[in-house]
């Protein structure tokens, strides 16, 4: 028995150690990361503590505290705010599926040769030039004021179907060009690889460019759908009861504010969370120079 440990006893003895020089490395680094933080956390406190004296003891602090920043008001209206943003969420949810199949198929579409899909082409050009000209704010309004109108056979006229429609249509078009961005950047070799393999177009787009393409995307299409979180919120211009709309109601009861600083947070929890999401994202494959924390 003894025979048998006394190897293993000198494998543990002659086991790899961190020589001194790279245990003075390691302590440079710890005590270098230790005051990193220590001046990160100091300077962040002191800013705050100077922004907070300034907003504190301004004349009009009080009054601006009872008017956006009432506890009770909060509370009260919590409820119907809080039920207005899950129609926000669905909105965000339906809208986001029907951009990613609208866009693909306007970037498929761009990125198609030959002379005779020229008239495609143009058609897909043409739809995004516009879109992306035209304000998001504009585009609900022409859609929510003007659809209803036309009274199209089978389309309903509901304010929420018009309201999604116009932010399908404007995101479609930015989205459309971060596809099409993706799809480019794929090297012709694996276009031609996938055609000397008896692959057809379709099957080469599919099973060789659309993959790589979508991993290359997926940083910006997250951060467009943090900014679809946001904008899901101007279809209260056209009168949806959702977070904004449920917080103008309540506002209007008593003309405390309160409500919309409640919605405004409530639309922080969602999109802070995704957004530090997509960073994390983005730096883990790379995306991202070798920065801070933030």
């Amino acid at each position: 028995m003894s025979e048998r440990v006394a190897p293993a006893a000198a494998e543990d003895t002659h086991a790899w150690q961190p020589s001194d020089v790279q245990r003075d490395r390691d302590e440079w680094r710890r005590r270098r990361t230790l005051r990193s933080a220590v001046i990160a956390a100091g300077s962040t406190l002191l800013l705050l503590g100077a922004v907070g004296g300034a907003v504190f003891s301004s004349p009009g602090w009080d009054r601006v505290q009872e008017t956006y920043f009432s506890w009770d008001k909060a509370v009260s209206s919590f409820p119907a705010v809080l039920e207005g943003l899950w129609l926000n969420i669905r909105v965000m949810a339906i809208c986001w599926v029907l951009i990613l199949v609208l866009s693909l198929t306007v970037a498929i579409v761009r990125t198609l040769r030959g002379p005779v899909a020229f008239p495609l082409r143009l058609l897909g050009t043409a739809y995004v030039d516009v879109f992306r000209g035209l304000p998001l704010l504009l585009v609900i309004f022409l859609l929510g004021f003007g659809g209803p109108a036309l009274r199209l056979q089978g389309l309903p006229t509901s304010p929420l179907f018009w309201g999604c429609s116009a932010l399908v249509l404007s995101y479609s078009a930015y989205v459309a060009e971060v596809f099409r961005a993706g799809i480019e950047s794929v090297h012709p070799s694996q276009r031609l690889a996938g055609r000397s393999l008896g692959l057809s177009y379709g099957q080469t787009l599919r099973h060789v460019v659309l993959p790589q393409a979508w991993r290359r995307v997926i940083p910006p299409l997250m951060n467009d759908l943090v900014s679809l979180q946001k904008d899901s919120g101007l279809i209260a211009v056209l009168g949806v009861t959702d977070a904004i709309r449920k917080a103008q109601i309540e506002t209007a009861l008593d003309f405390n504010y309160t409500p919309y600083v409640v919605a405004g947070v409530l639309f922080c929890c969602l999109t802070i969370p995704m957004a530090r999401l997509t960073d994390r994202y983005a730096r883990k494959k790379g995306y991202h120079g070798a920065g801070g924390v933030l």
